[in-house]
């Protein structure tokens, strides 16, 4: 029973646990193949964070609908940092099939001015387009 017990906090934590990238598996999880009906894929995005500023991470990653979301540590991405030019932590960076669509920054005072409904927003723009 003890074990059980083990095998299913564990469960739980890789079930709901953000899952990270690096700058070695960056590129594979931007153009991941998740099925989304008649042959689409899910939007990705991405979230640029520094545990400096953890306090404004985006914490409602769980609420986006139709998205594949991950975080990057940005002493683990340099190269994915300076090639999408993260400048502040968080940003977050919506990808189509590899591709940058949408970006969304931290300002000065390192918060993210975009809200849960504008981010979704975004991702549900993504989704219509590619539909086209």
């Amino acid at each position: 029973m003890k074990y059980l017990n083990i095998f299913l906090l564990l469960l739980c934590f890789n079930t709901y646990g953000q899952e990270w990238v690096t700058d070695s598996n960056f590129d594979s999880k931007i153009n991941e193949k998740s099925a989304f009906g008649d042959d689409q894929t899910l939007p990705v995005v991405i979230e640029f964070w520094a545990e400096f500023n953890d306090e404004n991470k985006f914490k409602d990653w769980s609420k986006l609908k139709d998205v594949v979301y991950y975080r990057a540590d940005i002493t683990k991405c340099p190269i994915a940092k300076k090639k999408y030019k993260v400048r502040m932590v968080p940003t977050l960076i919506i990808f189509k099939e590899g591709i940058k669509e949408e970006m969304f920054k931290a300002g000065l005072d390192l918060m993210l001015p975009a809200s849960l409904s504008e981010i979704q927003e975004a991702v549900n723009e993504v989704n219509t387009a590619s539909k086209f």
